[in-house]
């Protein structure tokens, strides 16, 4: 942070120069823009050394071992300010913002101080408070700011700035404008990257929205969903430092679209994350088979939470008279003993943890059944002799040897305390009465018990009246083997029975033990595409973070998954009621006007009630079409895709055909991605080629997915229709 006396002219919009004394690429002066890169060159140079030295000197401290545990969280605190720094080569600087009094702030990947003993601000961290009028200051509320400049790198080097007056010169709705577009127009690499440099006010009022509760945001194509999602993660650990003790859990909807997303959160420095789809939530299960529809709605239905706790429930034992053997005796725990332990154990907790603490509570009962049994029949050998002992005690009283002493019920017929515990001890370790208990409250195993409790009518029946005979004949005659919309009923069901045992999970990081334990509760969770999930996948995200502080991010428009949802409240109904937040972003930024102009009659017949977002750019490419028959396509597709990736050489390009189309396209095109419109979800590609739209149209929410695939694209869009012949 610094003063200066005056502020640098610079001119709006896109302002480019080419590396160090090249000449400048704009229409503005060549020696203001030559000023301006010289005077952002030597600010990075200087922010670079200082990243180097810090990044040096924690390396040379992790190098030491760790010692204790103490010494071991000092560490990883350490190692995870070493990766930011290191995460920070490329864009380390991107923003500067000149105050009104003369201040003037750089803007960052990471947070830096300065050499001097004062330890001043250097560069500030976007996520920082200082840095937000970087993203939401207009001419109309300048927060401060005379001027905001973006400043674009290529690796260490500074090849263009661009100047923003903040003094009502200008008008443009889009904060860095020039900036933006740029970044908008760069070939794709089929990763996505960090979008903290362009951010703009409506993505960034919902990074920074409050985490206390559920926040739904619907966004159209392009919007920038997936972007403010993993922002708004990177915000929140970094605002929210206890987020990172218990990690954030990222949902997308495919391993396709983790992997397209996988540099993001790591660029920003951001380690205490993890990333599944629904399907890859449980630790050792995996989905064997494709299901239809209409199994995928019924089995996705709320009804199927209330369902199972209640069949869990049944499975509980009643209280009863026990009979238990010990030591070749039996002893009797009265059926009121029983049923009052059994009311403790159970007070809410798993089937399982009820059974260990009830098989806690046995123990001790039969401790005192066995203690007291003892004792009156010790106590009735006592009347029975006592003329005997009495004679015993007169002949001792004539005998002058050593009389031994003696404790506990060798004076007295009662049990010690230690002799007491003693025997609990000697019950819980023992195998006979362990069987007595496994017979009596038996251990179960999550994927029998519902694959018994699916296949059997007359169960679903009596615990899922709300479906039909003809549903359940549906479901009780599916295959053995685990459905995508079976891992919700396992996860469900696994957390009403609970582990049989809790080992603590090994692993130095957090997100290793987290993605361990089914039942790791995380500080935050972000569902990305939430539109295609369903009641009871809602659920597993709620068991996940109980605190509901979680984001969703999707766009009901787009929603191609089997259940009925048209809206967010009928969504999220059944899991959050009426206690969610909506956001909404509005404007387009990656899909091009020309494309987004064909949307309109797609959504119409998709039934949608959203307007569609505002596209902000042109590509200056008309959308185009080719008519061919079946027998022509594979040829004219594979020349379509030859031709685009010609023309985007240093970029990338996709096809997307309705599914029983795939295959065939797939064996011809096998240098590009060839999806369906569900499949190509949260993706972009420079081009795009729509084959058979109206195949995709006629699909199960076919409307739906041909506005998905319409919407992949950041340049060009290429249709095929086929025609009858």
């Amino acid at each position: 942070m610094r003063r200066d006396s005056a502020l640098n002219n610079g001119s709006a919009g896109v302002s480019d120069v080419a590396p160090h004394d090249e000449p400048p690429t704009s229409t503005a002066p060549g020696g203001t823009l030559r000023s301006a890169v010289a005077e952002e060159q030597e600010f990075l140079d200087l922010a670079t050394a200082r990243r180097d030295r810090l990044a040096e000197h924690l390396r040379a401290e992790l190098s030491a071992g760790a010692v204790d545990a103490l010494e071991r969280a000092r560490h990883r605190m350490l190692r995870q300010q070493y990766e930011e720094l290191r995460q920070a080569r490329e864009g380390l600087v991107f923003g500067r913002l000149d105050g009104l009094d003369g201040v003037v702030r750089h803007v960052g990947r990471v947070g830096l101080r300065d050499d001097g003993e004062a330890g001043e601000p250097l560069l500030v961290d976007w996520r920082a408070p200082a840095a937000r009028p970087f993203y939401t200051a207009t001419a109309v509320d300048p927060q401060g700011q005379a001027r905001r400049r973006h400043i674009r790198t290529e690796g260490s080097t500074v090849v263009g700035v661009d100047d923003e007056p903040l003094d009502g010169s200008t008008t443009t709705e889009l904060v860095g404008e020039g900036a933006l577009l740029a970044a908008l127009d760069k070939r794709r690499t089929g990763r996505m990257s960090t979008a903290i440099s362009t951010l703009q006010r409506e993505q960034d009022d919902i990074i920074r929205a409050e985490a206390t509760g559920p926040l739904i945001v619907q966004g159209g194509p392009g919007t920038g969903k997936t972007v403010v999602a993993l922002h708004r993660v990177a915000y929140l650990l970094f605002t929210h430092r206890r987020m990172a003790d218990q990690a954030v859990l990222v949902l997308g909807p495919s391993p396709r679209f983790l992997t397209y997303i996988a540099q993001v959160l790591p660029a920003l420095g951001e380690t205490a994350v993890v990333s599944a789809t629904c399907d890859t939530l449980l630790a050792g299960i995996s989905v064997q088979r494709d299901e239809s529809r209409l199994l995928a709605e019924i089995k996705g239905r709320a009804l199927w939470q209330s369902a199972l706790e209640n069949h869990v429930t049944s499975l509980l034992p009643r209280p009863r008279e026990l009979k238990v053997r010990w030591e070749g005796e039996f002893y009797v725990i009265t059926a009121a003993a029983v049923a009052q332990a059994l009311a403790s154990a159970v007070q809410g907790r798993p089937y399982h943890r009820a059974r260990a603490a009830f098989a806690e509570q046995l123990h001790h009962l039969l401790a005192e059944v066995v203690v007291e049994q003892r004792e009156t029949l010790l106590d009735e050998m006592e009347e029975g002799f006592e003329d005997i002992l009495a004679g015993v005690d007169k002949s001792m009283q004539n005998d002058h040897r050593p009389v031994r002493t003696s404790t506990g019920s060798d004076v007295d017929g009662l049990f010690s305390d230690d002799e007491i515990d003693d025997l609990r001890h000697r019950i819980a370790e023992n195998a006979t009465i362990a069987r007595f208990i496994e017979a009596w409250w038996p251990t179960l195993d999550t994927g029998t018990l519902l694959r018994d409790f699916l296949a059997d009518r007359t169960q679903l029946a009596r615990f899922a009246p709300q479906l039909s005979a003809e549903e359940i004949a549906a479901v009780a005659a599916e295959p053995a083997t685990w459905a995508s919309s079976d891992i919700p009923l396992l996860d469900a069901l696994a957390d009403l029975l609970g582990r049989v045992e809790a080992p603590q999970p090994q692993g130095e990081f957090v997100a290793e033990r987290a993605r361990r334990q089914r039942d790791w509760v995380y500080g935050h969770v972000v569902v990305d595409e939430a539109q295609e999930l369903s009641e009871m996948q809602w659920q597993m995200v709620l068991r996940r973070c109980p605190s509901r502080s979680i984001t969703a991010v999707g766009d009901i428009d787009q929603a191609e998954a089997a259940h009925r949802h048209t809206s967010w409240a009928q969504a999220v109904q059944a899991v959050f009621g009426d206690r969610w937040t909506a956001a909404e972003l509005t404007i387009c930024y990656r899909t091009p006007r020309e494309v987004m102009d064909l949307t309109g009659p797609v959504l119409t017949n998709a039934g949608s009630h959203n307007p569609p977002p505002r596209a902000v750019r042109s590509s200056g490419i008309a959308p185009w079409e080719l008519t061919v028959t079946s027998a022509e396509l594979p040829g004219t597709a594979a020349e379509a895709v030859r031709r685009l990736r010609q023309r985007w050489r240093d970029g990338t390009v996709g096809v997307i055909a309705p599914a029983h189309r795939v295959a065939e396209l797939a064996a011809v095109l096998r240098d590009v991605p060839v999806l369906t419109a569900s499949e190509s979800k949260g993706l972009e590609w420079d081009a795009t080629l729509l084959v058979d739209p109206q195949g995709i149209a006629a699909e199960p929410r076919g409307w739906n997915g041909l506005y998905v695939a319409l919407t992949r694209c950041t340049q060009e869009l290429g249709q095929l229709i086929l025609t009858p012949r």
